[in-house]
This record gives structure tokens, C-alpha cells and sequence, in this order.
């Protein structure tokens, strides 16, 4: 019985170990010259991660540039506004790259913008540089199954973009005029990190989507390529020699996983995975 516990103890203790070193790889430690990709995919909802991870590599003095891999139709206004703003401060401190994937349309795109260099797909789906509000009206539904609203509002306008009742004229202006100066933001943005005039910006800003070949034609794009193509590209500007070392953002592990025979990348050709089997008996 002792010596069973002094296994346990002794394998327990191994765990522990493996899991110190572990998270001492994760701390990403500066050794050498190394490139990060970081991936902005789906909709752009929220700003955090992709901003406190642009932010974390441009500290990391071992990393000397930063590829944006960009997989995303776009969403809400202020997230990306939030990341195009930390894109742009990142480019004033390192080289920044855009890898663009299968779509990197609207707010996409306009994270896209300041890089230092845009890499595109031909086939990639990119620009639709606009702004669009969708407001359902089910008034009409309501009146035919007999249900009303009643609404108590403290401003004229407090109920702009109710769902329960038809636009009037004077509300339309407004929510024009809201979306005709977010999409001048847009514009002006595009303009500033491109390096282009507004007014040639104004002439492509019309909503319309292009294609990666056509991008690099009218200037939203600085060459074709894929993801290993912009990592070169981003070596190169970097000034890195040889083959470029690439990070990413790492998962955290813990004495759980590495019971369950789960390990970093980092560690697959240094050491067997470790497989503990469990055997029941009656």
C-alpha cells in the first residue's frame, strides 16, 4: 500500500512539473525573431481578444511582425473601429500584414486598411466599403391578429427604431444622416490608411464587393497571395534571414489535459504523448 501511494505521489509530482514548464512556454519568452499571425474570423462582435493580442506581441520584442489573417464579413460598427485603431498604432511600432481569407468584406475590411501591406486571394471577397441598418416592421402583422402597443417615451424620437410602427419621414433623415456619417468615418479611415485621396475612396465606397484581382486593380489590396505568402512578405519587411519562426496565440493548459493525453504543439517532438488508461475491475 505504501508503495502504491509513493507512486501516485511521485507520478503526481511529474505532473506538476510538466504543467511548470508548460506554462513557462506560454509566457512566450523572447528567443529569436518570430513573426505572429493572429485570426480575426466570423463577425466582428467584440474587439478584446483581437486588441489585447495585437497589443501582447507588440510588447514581445522577439516578435519583429504581425500577419492579421482576416476571415470576416464584417459586423458592428465600434469593435471595428476598436481594432482598426490598435492596427494602426501597431503598424507605427512593427511591420503588420494582411492575410486575407475566403472574405474580408465591410468591417473586414476596414480593420484591414491601415496595415503596412494588404495580401490577398484572388478569389478572396473584399471592399463593400458602406453602412446598412436593417429595421423589421411587424405593425402590419399586429393590426391583423389584433395587438397593440402602448409607448411611454421621455423624447420624441426615444422609439426611432421600434419594430412596432412604420418609419416616418423625419425619422428617416435622422437614421440617414447617423449612417451617412458612420460610412464618411469608414471612408475617411480607408483613405488615411491607404494612403489614398477621399475622393477616389468616395467612388469605390458604394457598398459594391470586388474580388481579390480586382482589389489590387482599383488599390484596396497591394498584391495576391495566400497566408504563407503574407507571413514571407511580412519576413521580409521585417528584415528576418532565413525561414520565419511563427507563433500564435496559444490555449492554456492545465494537469487536466495533460491527464488526458493532451499537449501543446510545442512539445509534440519533444516528448511521447503520455496515455494513461484507466481499467475498471468488478
Amino acid at each position: 500500500m505504501k508503495k502504491v501511494c509513493l507512486f501516485f505521489l511521485g507520478f503526481l509530482i511529474l505532473l506538476i512539473v510538466i504543467s511548470a514548464i508548460f506554462t513557462f512556454i506560454q509566457k512566450n519568452v523572447p528567443l529569436g525573431e518570430k513573426v505572429a499571425v493572429v485570426r480575426i474570423e466570423g463577425p466582428i462582435i467584440d474587439s478584446k481578444n483581437a486588441v489585447d493580442e495585437i497589443k501582447g506581441y507588440i510588447k514581445d520584442q522577439s516578435i519583429k511582425a504581425i500577419v492579421l489573417r482576416v476571415d470576416s464579413p464584417g459586423g458592428a460598427v465600434a469593435p471595428s473601429q476598436e481594432i482598426y485603431e490598435e492596427v494602426r498604432k501597431a503598424v507605427s511600432k512593427k511591420k503588420v500584414i494582411v492575410s486575407m481569407g475566403s472574405v474580408a468584406a465591410s468591417g473586414g475590411y476596414y480593420i484591414a486598411s491601415p496595415a503596412t501591406r494588404i495580401v490577398s486571394n484572388p478569389g478572396t471577397l473584399t471592399g463593400s466599403i458602406g453602412v446598412i441598418m436593417e429595421i423589421p416592421n411587424i405593425e402590419g402583422l399586429l393590426n391583423k391578429i389584433g395587438v397593440k402597443t402602448e409607448v411611454i417615451k421621455s423624447g420624441k424620437h426615444k422609439d426611432i427604431a421600434s419594430v412596432f410602427k412604420g418609419m416616418s419621414k423625419e425619422e428617416r433623415i435622422i437614421l440617414q444622416g447617423v449612417l451617412d456619417d458612420v460610412h464618411e468615418q469608414f471612408i475617411m479611415a480607408v483613405a488615411e490608411g491607404r494612403k489614398m485621396l477621399p475622393d477616389d475612396v468616395k467612388k469605390l465606397a458604394d457598398g459594391r464587393i470586388f474580388t481579390g484581382k480586382q482589389a489590387v486593380a482599383v488599390g484596396l489590396v497591394d498584391e495576391l497571395g495566400n497566408l504563407e505568402d503574407a507571413i514571407q512578405v511580412a519576413a521580409k519587411l521585417a528584415g528576418i534571414k532565413g525561414e520565419p519562426e511563427v507563433v500564435s496565440k496559444r490555449e492554456k493548459f492545465s494537469i487536466i489535459d495533460i491527464l488526458r493525453g493532451k499537449f501543446p504543439r510545442e512539445f509534440s517532438d519533444i516528448i511521447p504523448t503520455i496515455k494513461v488508461k484507466y481499467i475498471l475491475t468488478p
